[in-house]
């Protein structure tokens, strides 16, 4: 095997070049900023009650930060959820609802989250993936990266890649990419593409200790292929694994487009021991990725910089794995898909060690960094800083979290239609082409799992929440089919 495909491709932009030491030196007491964001991450996390998977370092940095229980991506599809969250903005401001479209295309004065750091004198810095990539096509590469965002670019490129004939596929018929497909590789973490991105990341750190930086590290896994070394396989033996428990009726009262359309019919009609194979590969992948999350947080305690490092941990979205008898991957507005993993640990704030159930959206993320490090951001962001949960995570609140996706009509597949939802405290409310092509309702405090859809024959109750809800759920999404082009064979 070529030594050549473990290098990775380093692009230092002018800049870089322009950043004074006089600059430096004024900022050397502001906090850096570790971004962690992983790749098609569900809440299967010990700290948030899995018991099954094994996370040993994101426990940690829960129990030491504040986790968000209920934090809740605006759309669940790659290219657009990362767009809204690095620039602050929801997809219907940016236009961004396909893997296609880049939101300056829209926005091109937009001032994405990094940005802001760098006009407050911080050095950005990004390691893998944090805008849309192909994966696993465009490991290695660019991607659909933003280049104003960064000081400095890297894009290791590992074994994964060189070994991708060895991945198994059990959709033969598509793309490892879209697939459930996996490997359990040979060789060690380090030479991983994720792996590597750790050992770049850390290095990035030791180099810029003494100035402020804003470090990006974007790991690939656990989106298809499902590939980690086997040591991690081994930790979750096929036979004890169990998919999830839904009634058999489940689907009887939920609108044809909930579902998403890349999951036309129940498990992809593959066997049950395939699935059980899936579950085992995605539960590796997730215990690969937090390894590498504990190598960032140990070097961050070696090179004693954790006491002015504020760390973030999320993923772009939730994951489906085989909920409501047969819904895989991504692009739904159930909870699975709308809800995804956010941890925050800041240092001084007296709500570290905490959980907070309160309503969060991933727009909120940009103004918090932004409020922490004490910068200035720009005007007319989606978000709210979150800062007083980080504080308290019990202080009143009273959020809102909307999540909408686009997809190919199941009736016309030459038209689309927009789904939006609304999640409180209590209830989701989801509409389907502004009603006309399906409602739900669930109650979160009877009905966790959204097994009972109430909007199908609503009571007083019901008919009242959806009274409410419908307002303020469409005063923040359109629920409209964007005008903008759209590819659909890339929703």
């Amino acid at each position: 095997m070529s030594l050549r495909l473990f290098l990775p491709t380093i692009v230092l932009f002018s800049s870089l070049l322009q950043f004074s030491p006089l600059v430096a030196a004024q900022k050397k007491s502001s906090p850096n900023v570790l971004f962690i964001a992983v790749d098609d991450l569900s809440t299967a996390l010990g700290c948030y009650g899995n018991l099954i998977v094994k996370t040993p370092n994101i426990d940690r940095l829960a129990a030491t930060g504040v986790r968000f229980d209920r934090a809740y991506n605006q759309l669940p599809l790659c290219n657009p959820t990362r767009a809204s969250l690095m620039t602050g903005l929801r997809p219907d401001q940016i236009g961004v609802y396909d893997l296609d479209r880049h939101f300056r295309e829209d926005v091109p004065d937009a001032v994405t989250l990094p940005q802001a750091f760098q006009k407050a004198g911080y050095f950005a810095a990004r390691v893998g993936k944090i805008y849309h990539y192909n994966v696993p096509a465009s490991i290695g590469t660019d991607g659909f990266d933003d280049r104003p965002s960064w000081n400095l670019t890297v894009n290791p490129k590992g074994r994964d890649k060189a070994e991708e004939d060895l991945i198994f596929n059990a959709e033969p018929h598509r793309k490892i990419s879209a697939a459930l497909s996996w490997l359990a590789a040979d060789g060690t973490d380090e030479e991983q593409t994720d792996g590597m991105i750790a050992t770049e990341a850390i290095q990035l750190m030791k180099k810029n200790r003494d100035r402020p930086f804003f470090l990006a590290v974007g790991f690939f896994r656990p989106h298809t292929p499902y590939v980690a070394p086997k040591k991690y396989f081994e930790l979750y033996p096929k036979a004890q694994m169990r998919l999830p428990w839904a009634p058999a009726d489940d689907r009887d009262d939920i609108p044809v487009p909930a579902f998403a359309h890349n999951c036309p019919i129940p498990n992809y009609n593959l066997s049950h021991d395939v699935l059980l194979g899936a579950t085992q590969a995605y539960y590796a992948c997730v215990s690969f990725i937090d390894a590498q999350v504990g190598r960032l947080l140990a070097a961050l305690d070696e090179l004693e910089l954790a006491e002015d490092t504020i760390v973030v941990f999320w993923s772009d979205h939730g994951y489906h794995l085989g909920e409501h008898n047969g819904i895989w991957q991504k692009r739904t507005l159930f909870e699975e898909g709308a809800r995804a993993p956010l941890i925050i640990r800041a240092p001084g704030q007296t709500g570290n060690g905490q959980a907070t159930r309160r309503i969060v959206e991933f727009v909120d993320i940009y103004p918090t960094l932004t409020d922490l490090a004490g910068i200035g951001s720009p005007k007319g962001l989606a978000g709210r800083t979150l800062k007083p949960l980080l504080r308290d995570p019990l202080v009143t609140w009273n959020g809102t979290a909307i999540t909408q996706v686009l997809r190919p009509d199941d009736d016309r597949l030459d038209s689309m239609v927009m789904g939006c939802s609304i999640r409180t405290d209590r209830w989701r409310y989801t509409e389907w082409a502004e009603g006309k092509s399906g409602v739900e309702l669930y109650d979160h405090h009877s009905d966790p799992n959204e097994f009972h859809n109430l909007a199908i024959e609503p009571d007083q109750q019901a008919q009242a929440v959806i009274k409410r809800l419908q307002p303020l759920l469409r005063a923040k999404a359109s629920g409209k089919v964007p005008t903008v082009p759209v590819n659909q064979s890339r929703l």
